[in-house]
């Protein structure tokens, strides 16, 4: 069987691990890997009638090519945030722009089926986040044999407890903001850090409650600057070295206000998200008269080399989603729940959305983490499947191992 692989929507770390595994445990199993380059573009710019186009767009992967990917970040195969049912003009290729009379985007659905036919697919292992996993989905319905690996910063695919690059991107952040505590302490200043989640706070939650901050505003709850600046004032003049710090995630929004969104809609319906955290900065500012600090993560989180979770989820998700091929078991996708590996139907993506547990994990009235054992344990280590749960134990041993 020829398996193809791609890595689509945002960069994180540990992809390369993944798109590792995947190799390894397919040619341990007899079978070929085609890498896609830049996720579903890689589908969308093959012209059936230059097969030079497979070439440029696709790239043959065995044991020895992905040899040493996992041991940096970013992804080998590249990607983007292309969405073959939602094209517009100016992203189309020219081979597929002809005779186009309108300005709307087109759905070349059909034609990313006839170049999975035509390279000779026999599954396909999609990597991507809620955007990339929904083309996925329509692929599955339309008939294409898919298993699918969830990965974000943000964690907020349904149907998943974890997804590739959440750990990586919480380290990050903890990391910066205890390196920034030496800027704020000396100034004696508030310190305002924006950090990556568009609908979920769980970055922002997370990273606070493993970082100590004072206060942390998730994207599930609007809130009162006010209210805010009262309790960092509070915080500030009850710490010795007189400063206070802060989380906010750069979905979130004022009461009564909206999100802080910019330039045009990608292929999926979202705008470019950020500066919120600037802005409650500069509204803190005006109502305590204090210095502030104001720090936008941005690429730091994703950038640089997976931290040793995002390693052994990483792989263990490539080795889960291979055996399914290989088994001959499609329309799924592998998942972490409650600490167990398993997978789900595919078709769960389009069940409902993954928000933090505000009741649960997060006091509105404080914007704080609920430091309880629920709020422990919602982050777990990952543990092997139990026999009779339905779920799937990785395979272990030489066979699944990747080379050196």
């Amino acid at each position: 069987m020829k398996i193809g692989v791609l890595t689509g929507g945002g960069d994180v770390p540990g992809l390369n691990a993944c798109i590792k595994a995947v190799v390894t445990r397919a040619a341990a199993e007899g079978h070929q890997v085609l890498g896609i380059r830049r996720g579903w573009a890689g589908l969308l710019d093959v012209d059936l009638a230059n097969p030079l186009s497979a070439s440029v767009n696709t790239i043959p992967l065995d044991v020895s090519t992905v040899r040493t990917i996992d041991r940096t970040g970013g992804t080998f195969l590249h990607t983007s945030r292309t969405n073959p049912a939602r094209v517009k003009p100016e992203d189309e290729p020219p081979f597929l722009r002809e005779g186009r009379t309108d300005d709307a985007p087109r759905d070349h659905t059909g034609h990313a089926l006839k170049v999975v036919e035509q390279l000779g697919l026999g599954a396909l292992i999609p990597i991507g986040g809620d955007d990339t996993l929904s083309f996925a989905l329509r692929l599955h319905q339309e008939g294409v044999p898919i298993v699918a690996i969830p990965k974000t910063m943000d964690n907020d695919v349904y149907g998943t407890d974890y997804c590739i690059g959440f750990s990586t991107a919480v380290t990050r952040t903890v990391n910066f903001v205890h390196q920034l505590r030496t800027s704020a302490g000396s100034h004696e200043r508030l310190t305002v850090v924006e950090v990556f989640g568009r609908y979920s706070g769980e970055t922002s939650l997370i990273s606070a409650y493993l970082s100590g901050v004072d206060r942390t505003i998730i994207s599930e709850v609007p809130f009162d600057v006010d209210r805010l600046g009262e309790l960092l004032l509070r915080d500030q003049r009850s710490n010795p070295s007189h400063y206070a710090m802060m989380t906010i995630s750069e979905g979130a929004t004022l009461i009564g206000g909206r999100l802080m969104e910019g330039g045009p809609e990608d292929a999926y319906g979202h705008k470019k998200l950020g500066g919120i955290g600037q802005l409650t900065a500069e509204l803190l500012k005006e109502r305590t008269g204090q210095g502030m600090i104001y720090q936008q993560l941005g690429y730091l989180m994703r950038s640089g080399t997976p931290d040793s979770l995002d390693l052994m989820v990483a792989i263990n998700y490539a080795v889960m989603a291979t055996d399914l091929v290989v088994e001959g078991t499609f329309g799924r996708l592998t998942s972490l729940r409650d600490g167990n590996y398993a997978n789900v139907p595919l078709a769960v993506l389009g069940q409902g959305v993954k928000r933090v547990d505000v009741d649960s994990l997060y006091d509105e009235e404080s914007y704080r983490p609920k430091i309880r054992r629920r709020c422990a344990a919602r982050w777990p280590m990952p543990r092997s499947a139990t026999p009779g749960t339905g779920t799937i134990r990785p395979s272990t041993g030489s066979r699944s191992a990747p080379p050196n």
